[in-house]
């Protein structure tokens, strides 16, 4: 039997009711009564008077939440008195289920059938499967599942080819049905147009989707092929579903998408592809909207593309590019538009979590000199490296704007990007170097009664000390690159800036010789291990090469400065 207990699942249930915040509430509190799950998003629309929730948790405790969510749901909303504008059909409307880590779309599949068999045996409740966990090729898309809404569902339900997988086959006109599966990751977005129009709304979401338009003839009239069935026109846009409608509570039309694949069609196409079409349609797009959550790697993509556009350099901060995404893509112009709660990885931090590289310069200095032997001499050089780092990116990034250096950003942002790698790098060594000697001291509390224990503590201790060799040693190779970004910025950046850079080959060049203390101590009793022997003589070489590096940054700054 396979072990999930590590493993996470996201569950993105929509629920036909966005007004009332009281049903909302009780529907949400179902969901925190499961241990193993956190509740992210709670996202209402009045005008679609829908609510996309979003929680992570374990397989086993998400299809326990989900299971709770979905009967309360049926209980307190009812689909004969519902009107919105998004399509529908039942009160939980659907509820996929994402695989996140350790575990696959395959066992993702048997967890999402294992919940719609819950939620038609045992509420009572029709359920149709799609997407992965579709019983038949007809069944995979949602689109065609809802067709005809709940409004046609009675007559539909009763039809053989749609009969439900679990569930009754008779019309539940209290929750109407639901849809359960497995899916890759999907984000909702809305794009807001200037116009009230409908119609003009659906004209743009037609010309970017996926599934196109219907052909037409010169009198306007749909054709049709040789079965009867009605032509398309494929859209612009692969993994891409749209619609439009109007949204009375901001007064204006938007293009409602669900965008299936980021990695085939990036959220910042979607974007400047609506702009596009609306623009030849005589119409203006003035921002967007993200309903729920968005993965970070999205609004990374979108800020780097839109720096590009402005040939700036794109070797600016993590958050400097959500913050360009944002505005570029008029994330805010409906609301106030908050990173830490709608980017699914900064919702997935914990929160107890205490890492060196978040803490104020202040603390960090202190933490340092307290009585404890951690963070030390491995922790301050990876922090020095990573200065170093900075410095460079930093000299990179002004030189990629430097007046009548237009010519030369993309040189520059190529440094910068490069740097920014180097920074992340060396600041997830800050941390790792101070686990490593926490492992070390955890290796030698390791029981030592019996022989056997004694052997699995020697073997424990000697695998923690030679990672805590590895650690110091990896940062030495990434202090090297440094080193020599900072020198080449040095050589050819803003010469404005040389003495930044000067600055930063030297901080480089404090972490590469702190660090190769670090490798020698620890190694002092490994010198002959087979894993260790090559580090140490590699760890001589990027040490002496350093003291050459350090020669050429003082000769090219001083030199500049003469």
């Amino acid at each position: 039997m396979k072990d999930f207990s590590n493993a996470i699942i996201e569950c993105v249930p929509n629920f036909s009711e966005g007004r009332d915040m009281n049903i909302i509430r009780q529907i949400t509190d179902e969901i925190e009564t499961i241990e193993g799950v956190r509740l992210l998003d709670v996202d209402p629309g009045k005008a679609t008077n829908r609510t996309v929730v979003t929680f992570v948790g374990n397989p086993q405790a998400v299809v326990d939440a989900a299971f709770l969510a979905i009967k309360k749901a049926g209980e307190l909303i009812d689909m004969s008195k519902h009107s919105g504008e998004h399509p529908r059909m039942g009160a939980t409307d659907v509820c996929p289920l994402i695989p996140v880590s350790g575990i696959s779309m395959e066992d993702t599949v048997e967890f999402a059938k294992q919940l719609a068999k819950r939620v038609g045996e045992e509420a009572n409740i029709p359920v149709y499967l799609y997407e992965y966990a579709a019983s038949a090729p007809y069944r995979s898309n949602l689109a065609d599942i809802r067709s005809g809404e709940y409004e046609g569902l009675a007559a539909k339900i009763v039809k053989p080819e749609w009969k439900p997988d679990y569930g009754p086959a008779a019309f539940n006109a209290r929750t109407g049905a639901t849809v359960i599966g497995a899916r890759d990751f999907l984000i909702a977005y809305n794009v807001n147009l200037n116009t009230t129009s409908t119609r003009r709304a659906n004209a743009v979401a037609f010309d970017i989707r996926e599934k196109g338009r219907q052909k037409k003839d010169d009198n306007g009239k749909v054709v049709k092929d040789s079965n009867g069935e009605p032509v398309w026109v494929p859209g612009l846009l692969k993994n891409v579903k749209a619609i439009g409608w109007f949204i009375e509570e901001y007064g204006v039309a938007q293009i409602s998408i669900n965008l299936t694949n980021m990695n085939t069609t990036p959220l910042h196409v979607v974007f400047d592809t609506a702009c596009e079409r609306a623009t030849a349609r005589g119409l203006r797009v003035t921002g967007s909207e993200l309903v729920g959550l968005v993965p970070l790697q999205a609004l990374l993509q979108a800020g780097e593309y839109f720096l590009r556009k402005q040939q700036r350099s794109v070797g600016v901060g993590e958050a400097e590019l959500v913050r360009i995404a944002i505005k570029s893509l008029g994330l805010d112009e409906l609301g106030p538009f908050d990173p830490q709660k709608k980017i699914i990885e900064y919702r997935l931090r914990d929160v107890e979590t205490k890492k060196l590289v978040d803490m104020t310069v202040t603390r960090f200095a202190q933490e340092t000199a307290s009585e404890s032997p951690a963070p030390g001499g491995g922790s301050v050089s990876a922090l020095c490296g990573a200065m170093g780092a900075a410095l460079g990116t930093m000299v990179a990034n002004l030189s990629s704007h430097k007046k009548g250096w237009d010519h030369r950003w993309e040189e520059f942002s190529d440094h910068a990007a490069h740097g920014q790698e180097l920074i992340k790098e060396m600041l997830y060594l800050v941390d790792e170097d101070t686990n490593s000697f926490n492992a070390i001291m955890a290796a030698f509390g390791l029981p030592k009664a019996t022989e056997e224990e004694k052997a699995a503590r020697k073997a424990a201790i000697e695998a923690a000390t030679i990672y805590a060799i590895k650690i110091p040693f990896r940062t030495m190779e990434v202090a090297f690159q440094a080193m020599d970004l900072a020198i080449q910025m040095a050589a050819k950046g803003n010469p404005n800036s040389v003495s930044d850079a000067g600055v930063g080959a030297l901080c480089a060049r404090t972490a590469v010789k702190g660090c190769y203390l670090n490798v020698r101590i620890n190694a002092q009793d490994l010198k002959e291990h087979p894993e260790v022997k090559p580090l140490l003589a590699r760890a001589e070489e990027i040490n002496a090469a350093t003291d050459a590096k350090e020669a050429e940054a003082w000769n090219i700054v001083l030199a500049a400065m003469k």
